[in-house]
């Protein structure tokens, strides 16, 4: 299996920024794509952000300007930076490899105060 750590998450007031790391253990696994979702209390999870190992990058319509998905193949680690942080990015932001059946990071928490 894949195991996935992700680091980076807390409390930001609106308008701050943050950067969240998730690096898969086996330098030698190839994973083809690495993405981020959320899920806020009560809601469905919904996809934030994806990129390919070639650099092909997909992002929600809500974060879209505003966050930015990276990764190093290398070492396969994802990041997302958040700036310009609103309350409503307030969720649990969950780290995932793979297209079909991903494996997941544990997840987390993400809180943007007015």
């Amino acid at each position: 299996q894949v195991q996935l750590v992700e680091s980076g998450g807390g409390l930001v007031q609106a308008g701050g920024s943050l950067r969240l790391s998730c690096a898969a253990s086996g330098r030698g696994f190839s994973i083809r794509t690495m993405g981020w979702y959320r899920q806020a209390s009560g809601k469905q999870r919904e996809l934030v952000a994806r990129i390919s190992n070639v650099g092909r990058t997909t992002y929600a319509d809500s974060v879209k300007g505003r966050f930015t998905i990276s990764r190093d193949n290398a070492e396969n680690t994802v990041y997302l930076q958040m700036d310009s942080l609103k309350p409503e990015d307030t969720a649990v932001y969950y780290c995932a490899a793979g297209l079909i059946d991903p494996y997941w990071g544990q997840g987390t928490q993400i809180t943007v105060s007015s």
